[in-house]
């Protein structure tokens, strides 16, 4: 049997141009629509699965599009669809972006030749017309951690500025005066809003956040090492380091150690998302607890509903919010 991945081998081009040319949509030149039109018709090509769905107006399939579903954080999401989908008897299909926008929109169209009329997508650089587009062409695309006003009732999506705020207020209360942050290095959204949730609460307090005690770093335990090393080589003080996420705080850690300084002794040290390596790490890490999975889970139920055709429009949001885990690395020196 001729399947698209064979049409677009023959033709030289991606599964996503085969798709476009297909349901004539999306960008294709003329030349290249040609092409791809004439392989379909010599190979005998016919998406039956297609012709089937748009006959019954249902589908048994939900896609799932991360950027790397090797991360931990990633594979807590995937882990939340696939619970909604198997309670809901559909099948499941994943795709990576892997960080970039072409991949990205590749998946989306890959899965939509597969006939996935219900997508939970975590987009990280698609801007926000694109997605508002394939919004009005996709009824059962949900967005995860994403908020884009105008398809509001499309998101579901974590406030990530409260998050860091309640992280940083802890530390306060706990009578830490000295801060530092070692923040993602990525270009997204939740880096920046994390690190102003960080700010706002330390200025309402009084409290100074020298420029020079935020180190960026890649978002993993070797970018957390390396950026608390930069903060040591620069000479600067703290005594509470609040971390971009679960395995940078943990990459600090290690280099806190190495330089001869404890946790929580020395450095109390407060992480975000509370993966299990966090529990597992000495001393357990306390972080802010994200939600993910139970995100997922709601996101694909959303997706459902969207994509029947009985759906009505809905204004509803559906905002998240993070709540602090205490554990061993913070020390209370109030």
């Amino acid at each position: 049997m001729v399947t698209i991945n064979d049409v677009a081998k023959v033709a030289g081009v991606s599964i996503a141009t085969v798709s476009r040319v297909i349901h004539n949509k999306g960008k294709v030149g003329d030349v290249c629509r040609a092409r791809v039109k004439k392989i379909i018709e010599e190979l005998g090509y016919r998406p039956n699965n297609n012709a089937s769905a748009l006959a019954s107006k249902t589908s048994n399939t939900i896609g799932v599009v991360t950027p790397s579903i090797s991360m931990s954080f990633f594979g807590s999401l995937a882990s939340g669809v696939e619970k909604g989908a198997r309670e809901n008897n559909l099948k499941l299909l994943m795709a990576n972006s892997l960080y970039e926008t072409e991949s990205e929109l590749n998946a989306i169209e890959s899965l939509r030749a597969n006939n996935c009329k219900a997508i939970i997508l975590h987009s990280e650089y698609s801007d926000e017309k694109t997605l508002i587009k394939l919004a009005s062409e996709i009824p059962g695309l949900v967005l995860i951690n994403r908020y884009i006003p105008e398809i509001a009732n499309r998101c579901v999506w974590l406030d990530n500025i409260s998050g860091s705020q309640v992280a940083a207020k802890y530390l306060i209360d706990t009578g830490h005066t000295n801060f530092a942050v070692v923040t993602s290095i990525y270009q997204n959204r939740d880096p920046s809003s994390r690190v102003e949730g960080i700010k706002n609460t330390l200025a309402k307090n009084h409290i100074k956040l020298p420029k020079i005690n935020i180190e960026e770093g890649s978002s993993n335990i070797e970018g957390g090492e390396q950026a608390v090393k930069a903060l040591l080589a620069k000479g600067c003080k703290f005594d509470a380091l609040l971390a971009y996420n679960d395995l940078m705080a943990i990459g600090a850690i290690h280099a806190l150690f190495d330089a001869g300084l404890r946790v929580p002794e020395d450095v109390s040290v407060v992480g975000f998302d509370d993966l299990s390596i966090g529990i597992a790490c000495r001393p357990r890490l306390t972080t802010m607890h994200y939600p993910v999975n139970e995100m997922a889970f709601y996101a694909t139920n959303l997706a459902i509903k969207l994509s029947k055709p009985t759906a009505t429009p809905s204004k509803q949001t559906h905002l998240f919010i993070a709540e602090l885990v205490k554990r061993d690395s913070v020390m209370d020196r109030s």
